[in-house]
Parts: C-alpha cells; structure tokens; sequence
C-alpha cells in the first residue's frame, strides 16, 4: 500500500460513517434481543469503538487475515461477514457463521479469513503469530495477519511472548490495541505500572504508535501507514487505538467502577457523532443523506433478525460433529519389514523426524533449543545444519507464546512440530493447546482446523524432582479434541510422527525421559504405523496387563516372572490414549477375565481409573476377579534415587498385584 492520506472525497467518508452507523445500530438491536433473552450468555459491545473497526479492517486485501477478540461484532461485520449469519450464531442457530456452536465471543468465517474472537484475554495473540509465521515461510506470499486485542490483553504473559517472537521473526503482524480504558472493571491506572501500552511494545523493538481511537481518519491514516510499513519492511507494527467504551463490559457488568458523568463526558467525544457532525458542518454529508443511510441499515438489521429467528436448531444427534475431523486419512499399511538393525529410541524419533521434512517442505521443528543446542535430550543434534534456522526453530522460553504459534501456523496449513522440553513445562501452554487447539474445530463448525504435533518428555527416573519427572499425559487425555499418543518400542518412535503429521487435529506425542537411551532393532524400511489401534506386546490367557509408555518394558518383565511361576499374562500397549482402543481392551480381558492398568501417573483421577471404570461399564460380566492398578504414589516425585524409584511403578510391584489378584501369595 502506497498511498498514506485517505481521499475524502463523498463516497469514501459517506461509506466510513455508514460502517460506524451499521456497526453500532446492530449492536443496539442486540442488547435489546439480549433483554428479550434471544441473546444469551455473554454478550460484549463495540459501543464506541467503532472507529477502529471501521477504520482498519477495510484496509485489508481479502487474502489478509483477521484475529479478532470477544468483543468482535463489529470486525466480523467490518470483515463483510453477513449480518444474518453472525446474528443467527448469537442465536445459537445451525445457519450461524460457525453454526451455532461458538456464539457471541466465537464468530467465524474461513471465507473471509476470520480467525474469529477469543473469550480468553490475549489468546488469540500467539495464534496471529503463527498465522503470520505461516506467510513468512510461504516466500511469495505478501499477507498481512491483522490481531486485534484490548489494553487487558498488555498484561498477560501471551501479549509479551507474541509481541516478542513477531519482532524476533520479523513476522507480517499488525498489532491493533484497542485500548478502551477498562479491562472489565479495573481502569488502566489501577492495574498497569506503566499505562502507555504503544511503549511496551517499542520495548521489543517494533515500531508502534499511539492514535486517537474516537477519530475514524486519524485510525484510518495510522493503519494505512502501519500497513505500508509492514509491506515495505516485512516487520511487525502495533497500533494503540485510544478510545472508550460506552456500554458496560458485558450485559451483565452493573458498572459500579465508573460514573454516569464520566460516559456523558466520554458519549460527547464519540466516533460517530464526531465524524457525522465533522461532515455535515463541512457540507460533505447532508442530514437526509444520513438519514437513508439509517434506514437502509435498519431494513438489513430487519432481516437480519428474520433470518435468526427462522434459523434451525442443529439436531442434538449432530452434538459430537467436528470434535475431530471427520477426514481422517486412513491407517497406513506397513511394508513388509525389511534387513533389521540397532537403534536407540532417541535415534528413532530423530530419523522420524529427518523422514518428515524430507518429504513434506510444510514440516517445520520449533522448540526450545531444539536448534543449536541440539535439543535438551539430543534428538535434533545436527538437524540445524541440515535444515536451516527457518526449519529448525529456536523458540525463546515462552511455552504458551511459541506453542501458539505453532497452532496458528497449523491453522494456516504448516505442518509444525512443536517440541516442549518437558511435560512440566506444558502446562505454560495449557490454555493454547485446550482452549485453542482442541475446540478450534468444533467450536468453528469445522471451518478450521489445527494439524499441529506437539512432542514432549514426560516420566520419571532421572533423579530431575518433581518440577521435570511427572507424568501428565493421562490429563491431556482428558481433552475432547486432542489425539494423545505415548509411544514406547522403536517402531512407534519412528512411525508414530508421520502418521501423527497427516492427521488433521492436534496430536500430542509423550515420549518417556527413559527410553530415549534405550536399544533395540527396527527395520531399516521402517515407516508409518497405525496409531488408532493398540497393540498386544504379549499373548497370554489368565490376566490382561494393560500399560504404556515407559511403564511397557517393565511389564513385560513382569509378564517374563510370572510365566516363571505359572501365570500367562497377556501385555496390552495401549499407544493411544486418547481415544481409547476399548475393543482391544476389552477383547483381552473377556479372554483372560482379569486386568492390571499399569500407569505412571498418580491413582487419584488417572488414566487407569477411566480404564477400570470403562471395563466395569462395558465387561464388568466377563471378569472374574476386581480390577487392579498399578501407579505412581501420591506425592510430588522426590529427587533421592530410592525415593524417586518408590514413587513410580517397578516390576516388582507389578509382580505382586498379579499374584494378589491371583490369589496366589504375594
């Protein structure tokens, strides 16, 4: 973009105040739908800023993208997404623009490239990054990711770890604070050191600047200026729109933090009335003019609520559509095993992930020190040099700001691995990987979908206490929307990721700090496997012992000393534990009529509680004795040896459960 200076010429400010005018007597219309309760839940209101919509998302190309935030009916009307559709989703409708499953907060649209509104303040920060990261590497491509956020947003974690890697990156981002006072019902003052939210982000280097966000030409000049920026230079820009918002926080806010006076003063400074009035006394626009302009509005609002209120109810059978995708490829068929050779598990995951980039140039590794240092347990040793800098990614210490990243780049058609150095560490980037990147499918009504690996260390053994050595994955098993795989022989290290990488929904993959030295033969064709199925280590017929992970090996050392003394048992690995293989599971215990979970993680809400219940409610007939467990005690892991060694299952332990369960004397 090269012209800076809007013409102001009739067309153009007529088409900017009735863009204001549409985005405001549609919001009048929904909270007055609110009070009749057709709008329910939460409802946020633009009142009063809409200048910035109005001013900037025009600007935009259609292969721009948007990021929105909660209060995003005034983007998304700006973006061009119809009026009916965006109505109908507040209604909870099947006709809505993410079909009714994400409302008010959640708007939607692939073919207007809008990444919708985010309920968590900031969290859409990271995912723009990523969006824009995605356009870095795509050389011919010239996309602007246009992020919009509030002053709230300034003082999460997620505003710096974003705001950080799209300077380190040099990523196309158009950063737009939409600076409003109030983060909810605390002022600026109250809550922020320093209120200035344009120099927080020059503090890492990004040209910025602060504008009057209640003067639609002066918002419009400066967003004309960062996009010409950011053309010309590559580099990110971030713009705080000053402005205030007329309404409460929500309908729900009995604004009790501010004074009636002080919107009265505010409401005679607002965009509308300041552009209308500008334009009338200037003879640019005429009070007729402006009053078919509101009844042109009002006629499209009209049938708008028509549209909502003539919309269908998606049929409850529908509720678990688009959890995950339903195109799944189908499992691979492995080739015949070729000449055997020596591995160990560490050179495994390499070689898979070497397999992967080689044949998908959308695969990219980013992680912490995942590049020059080669990665905290060496598996990307070398790789650096092979792949470059924008291949192998060296990310700051920012979990929930680069694994963010990674999602939005997957959104945008990468295929990232994204390595956290341990499980511990993950929970930094909980709230991407749950509230991202496992509702982003069903909450869009599968409009987008997040194809992102996610590879963590996770276990206990290596005397790292209990912030490095604990074992979560049985919590991220819990989340509708992720697929979690815990891979244990050679074959899973090398196969599971590229079978991982074609699946359209995120996939966490937990590799055990055990195995990563740990030998052992793999064909040296080896390729993808299956990862929908568990797969039974050992035959046996008088008890199921069912595990993972780093757990597997000692069952089966378990399994060696039980045939000693007379008991076949039968070794389950489950590999995926979200979703669960139940018919293997179960098909085992039907024939051995007995069942062992063998689990790392602690016995309190576990993994193996959810396995025994399932097998109380789907074999609870067929089994022959109680269900027994095996798991980590209850206590954060210690650092002494011995002590670490009690906490976790030890096939001694395993041994004895079998025996006790057997009725034989432990």
């Amino acid at each position: 973009m090269t012209n800076l200076k809007p013409r102001l010429d009739h067309e153009h400010v007529r088409s900017l105040l009735k863009d204001m005018i549409r985005i405001r007597r549609f919001e009048d219309k929904c909270a007055e739908l609110y009070t009749q309760q057709k709008i329910r839940g939460f409802l946020h209101l633009y009142d009063g800023e809409e200048a910035i919509a109005a001013g900037i998302i025009p600007l935009l190309s259609a292969q721009d993208r948007v990021v929105a935030t909660y209060r995003e009916h005034g983007h998304a009307l700006a973006r061009g997404i119809p009026m009916g559709s965006i109505l109908a989703e507040m209604f909870g409708k099947a006709e809505g623009c993410a079909g009714g499953r994400g409302g008010s907060m959640h708007l939607f649209s692939r073919d207007h490239r809008f990444y919708g509104g985010n309920a968590i303040v900031g969290g859409g920060l990271p995912m723009a990054v990523g969006l824009a990261l995605a356009d870095r590497l795509s050389p011919t491509d010239d996309t602007v990711t246009a992020c919009f956020s509030g002053e709230g947003a300034a003082a999460e974690g997620e505003f710096h770890e974003s705001l950080n890697l799209a300077a380190l990156w040099q990523l196309p981002v158009m950063f737009v604070c939409e600076n409003n006072g109030y983060a909810m019902g605390t002022a600026l003052h109250l809550s922020e050191s320093q209120t200035d939210i344009s120099a927080k982000a020059a503090c890492y280097g990004i040209q910025s600047e602060a504008v009057d966000g209640m003067d639609i030409v002066a918002v419009e000049v400066a967003a004309r200026r960062a996009l010409n920026y950011i053309a010309k230079t590559g580099k990110p820009y971030f713009l705080e729109c000053r402005t205030y918002r007329f309404r409460a926080h929500s309908m729900f806010d009995a604004q009790l933090y501010r004074s009636k006076e002080e919107i009265a003063e505010w409401r005679k400074k607002g965009p509308i009335l300041r552009f209308q009035t500008w334009l009338q006394d200037s003879g640019l626009v005429h009070a007729d003019e402006v009053s078919k302009i509101i009844v042109s509005i009002d006629e499209e609002i009209a049938e708008a609520v028509a549209f909502a209120e003539a919309g269908t109810d998606e049929p409850v059978q529908s509720l678990t559509r688009f959890v995950t995708s339903p195109d799944r490829p189908a499992p691979p068929v492995p080739a015949p095993p070729g000449p055997m050779m020596k591995t160990t598990y560490r050179e495994a995951v390499k070689a898979a992930i070497v397999d992967a980039m080689t044949r998908d140039p959308g695969v990219f590794l980013m992680g912490e020190d995942v590049g020059h240092y080669g990665g905290c347990y060496a598996v990307s040793k070398g790789l650096l040099d092979q792949f470059g800098p924008d291949r192998i990614r060296d990310t700051p210490l920012s979990e929930s700001g680069f694994t963010g990243a990674g999602i939005g780049a997957a959104i945008a058609g990468m295929r990232p691995i994204v390595e956290l150095m341990t499980v511990n560490f993950s929970l930094l980037a909980l709230d991407q990987i749950l509230n991202t990147a496992a509702t982003l499918r069903h909450m869009s009504n599968n409009q987008f979908g997040v194809p992102v690996v996610i590879r963590m260390a996770t276990g206990a053994g290596k005397q790292l206490a209990a912030q490095h050595s604990h074992s979560l994955e049985g919590w991220y098993a819990h989340i509708p929307g992720l697929r979690v795989l815990a891979p244990a022989t050679m074959d899973d290290a090398r196969g599971m990721l590229w079978t991982a990488l074609q699946d359209p929904d995120p996939v966490l993959i937990f590799e055990n700090v055990m195995l990563y030295n740990r030998e052992g033969d793999i064909a040296a064709n080896a390729g993808a496997v299956d990862i929908d199925r568990a797969a039974i280590r050992r035959v046996g017929t008088d008890v199921s012992l069912i595990t993972y992970g780093g757990s597997l090996f000692k069952t089966l050392d378990a399994a060696d000393q039980l045939a000693n003394d007379g008991i076949s048992a039968e070794v389950i690995d489950l590999r995926c534990l979200r979703p669960l293989d139940m018919p293997t599971i179960i098909a085992s215990v039907t024939k051995t009529r007995r069942a062992v979970i063998v689990d790392e993680g602690w016995k309190s809400g576990s993994l193996s509680a959810e396995i025994g219940m399932r097998l109380a409610e789907d074999a609870f007939y067929e089994l022959d004795a109680p269900l027994a467990r095996v798991c980590s005690e209850e206590v954060p892991i210690p650092y002494a040896q011995h002590l670490e060694q009690a906490a976790i299952p030890q096939t001694a332990k395993i041994v004895a459960t079998v025996k006790h369960l057997m009725g034989a004397t432990p």
